[in-house]
């Protein structure tokens, strides 16, 4: 969809200037003549850009434009004001009010529309996916059989009247190929072609050039300027297709590097001096090249407007406070990379302003042309520094990508060997846990029956001290084995596929009681269970959880008369959490990540015996889950332990 603009201007002259200007280029206009039609245009029109007449017969420009920032959705619309105003202190009111761009009278309806363009993020827009060829010559007719042979075969054709108009247009729209006349009014397409070279943006567009001369030396001299291909127009027009798809083949391919602005592309210089004729004089040589000339009149306007708003070069008249104003320019970090050319009557005075920081100076006496020119040079200058800085900053951003790939690419390696190493060590455990299994407890198993053998012998019972030792050796095999039992357990919570499901935690914490229960049967201890808990997670892990938690519970509190153990949760919901509290003999305070680790103990082993793996195995068996699991408990005052099971997927990776 074609962008629109609103022109808000009492002059029919300048309405249709403006208008013709933007549906050359693919807008279509709303056109107003006063302040009501404007507002009403603003209630009912649709349209992306407004440019708004300072002046008007009913209203001010100004507070239109402040109307219009204040309608919904009117706050982001590209609004530029023109004016015969265009002092200093009328650009500052108008761009401090909220307009994007101040436009001074006389203006060049090519800035105009390129700087809408520009506003609107549209420079680089492709709107046609065709090949886009600019046919740029003085001739109506030849432009129109240029267009009727190219549109049949696939081709966008833009076209421009002139030399100026087709640097202008290139800018831009940014076609994929030129095709320039060699001799036109103004600017030659050898000077066209030129130009297009030095611009950073344009400078790999293929040219052809068009000529109705026989002469070899124009050839050459054509090709010299940097044209990528010569036709001449008495050829059959079948050789400019050959020729353009021939310099389009060929054409090279540029970085994908944003912000590189063409050099005839919209153009703003600012002008600063304290005599009106040589402001206007300044003004109409560098609008003959498409640029707004900003007019400041002193140092201070001329600091002012550049707070506001940047400019592409700065043109500073020679005289008594120009050094001074020179350095106080250079010095603001913001401002200081703009080109600033000092022009004066005095021959002598080049090393004079390029001491106080300008880039260049030129002689009055040398006219309106070298002006342009050296202002040109300029512009072309900081582009190309700021071409080539961006290309570093692409190519470093590529090196910077290209250097995470390659560690990316080592971590996945340096992973995987990791991933391998750590498979066969899970390997290695399985066979030792195989071994423990099998090789260990055999022995055990015999030891622990000859001692009860020994120790149950009437025929020939034992003496005291030979009694007392067996009985520990049958003690310690009692130990041993339940240790081995212990680690078998630990290694079978560390690995295995987690096999989840949804459960009644409810029942199976009672049946495990019921089996905590059973092994000491003597004990009174009072179990309290929360109703319709359920857990997503490993059944046969939770089991292991809370055989190893519930034990432990029942351990220390056996020397409390009235021992009470609960098992609850904080309901159904997204982060729950379960907990098993006693009453029993508690832990210090601050000790409570000592808990978990394998072997630790916080009470003596005489008065509450254990093998110390089995919260070890609790832990491990939570991680498995991605859940966490932490202790509260004062000594003497009993413990809580609270747990996490999250969903799989939502808890942090198990380990």
């Amino acid at each position: 969809m074609s962008p629109a603009v609103l022109i808000v201007d009492d002059s029919l002259t300048v309405r249709m200037n403006l208008h013709e200007a933007f549906e050359a280029d693919g807008f279509s206009t709303v056109l107003c003549a006063t302040g009501e039609q404007a507002r009403r245009a603003f209630q009912e029109a649709d349209f992306d850009v407004a440019v708004l007449d300072v002046m008007l017969p009913d209203a001010d420009g100004v507070d239109l434009l402040r109307e219009l920032r204040a309608l919904p959705g009117r706050e982001n619309t590209v609004t530029m004001l023109l004016s015969s105003e265009a002092d200093v202190a009328d650009r500052l009111l108008g761009l401090r009010t909220g307009a994007d761009e101040y436009v001074g009278k006389p203006y060049d309806t090519g800035y105009v529309v390129a700087r809408s363009r520009q506003l609107l993020g549209e420079v680089r827009e492709v709107v046609d996916p065709r090949t886009t060829v600019l046919v740029i010559d003085d001739s109506v007719t030849f432009r129109e059989r240029l267009r009727q042979l190219l549109e049949p075969e696939g081709y966008a054709v833009l076209t421009a009247g002139s030399g100026e108009e087709g640097l202008r247009t290139a800018a831009d729209r940014r076609p994929h190929a030129v095709i320039v006349d060699g001799i036109m009014p103004g600017i030659d397409g050898a000077t066209v072609i030129r130009r297009m070279r030095l611009d950073p943006a344009l400078r790999d567009t293929p040219c052809l050039l068009m000529t109705a001369s026989d002469d070899y030396a124009t050839e050459v001299q054509m090709l010299e300027a940097g044209a990528d291909a010569f036709v001449r127009k008495q050829q059959d027009l079948a050789v400019v297709l050959a020729k353009l798809a021939a310099v389009l083949r060929t054409s090279a391919e540029q970085l994908p590097i944003e912000g590189i602005g063409s050099l005839h592309g919209p153009g703003k210089v600012l002008a600063v001096t304290a005599e009106r004729t040589r402001l206007e004089l300044w003004g109409d040589a560098l609008r003959a090249d498409g640029y707004d000339v900003v007019a400041a009149t002193g140092p201070d306007d001329a600091l002012d407007m550049l707070a506001a708003q940047p400019v592409d070069c700065i043109v500073l008249g020679l005289g008594a406070r120009a050094s001074e104003t020179c350095r106080r320019i250079k010095e603001i970090p913001q401002i200081r990379d703009t080109p600033l050319v000092m022009t004066g009557d005095k021959d002598d005075a080049l090393l004079e302003c390029l001491a106080a920081g300008a880039d260049d100076y030129v002689r009055e006496a040398d006219g309106a042309d070298t002006l342009r020119a050296h202002v040109r040079a300029q512009i072309r200058r900081k582009q190309s520094l700021d071409e080539s800085r961006r290309i570093r900053e692409e190519l470093m951003r590529r090196e910077l990508d290209a250097a995470g790939e390659r560690a990316a690419r080592q971590l996945a390696e340096t992973r995987a060997a990791l991933v391998e190493e750590l498979e066969w060590r899970n390997r290695e455990l399985e066979a030792f846990s195989g071994s423990v299994s099998h090789d260990l407890r055999g022995p055990l198993q015999i030891i622990s029956s000859y001692a009860e053998t020994v120790l149950d012998e009437e025929d020939e019972p034992l003496g005291p001290e030979t009694r007392h030792r067996v009985e520990r050796i049958h003690a310690a095999a009692g130990r041993m084995a339940d240790l081995v039992e212990s680690l078998l357990i630990l290694a079978r919570a560390s690995r295995g596929e987690l096999r989840r499901r949804r459960f009644d935690l409810t029942e199976t914490a009672w049946q495990v009681i019921r089996e905590v229960e059973a092994r000491e049967p003597g004990r009174k201890i009072r179990f309290t269970v929360a109703d319709a808990m359920t857990a997503d997670a490993d059944e046969g892990l939770v089991r292991v959880i809370l055989e190893n938690l519930l034990n432990n519970a029942v351990k220390f509190t056996r020397k409390v008369e009235q021992p009470v153990i609960e098992l609850g949760w904080n309901g159904p919901g997204d982060d729950v959490r379960y907990h098993i509290r006693d009453n029993g003999a508690g832990f210090p305070e601050g000790k409570a990540g000592q808990l978990f680790r394998p072997f630790a103990r916080l009470h003596s082993a005489k008065d509450f015996p254990g093998t110390g793996i089995g919260l070890t195995t609790v832990h491990r068996a939570v991680e498995r889950h991605g859940g966490e699991i932490h202790a509260e408990g004062r000594e003497g005052e009993g413990a809580t332990f609270w747990f996490t099971l999250p969903p799989d997927g939502r808890g942090r990776q198990a380990m």
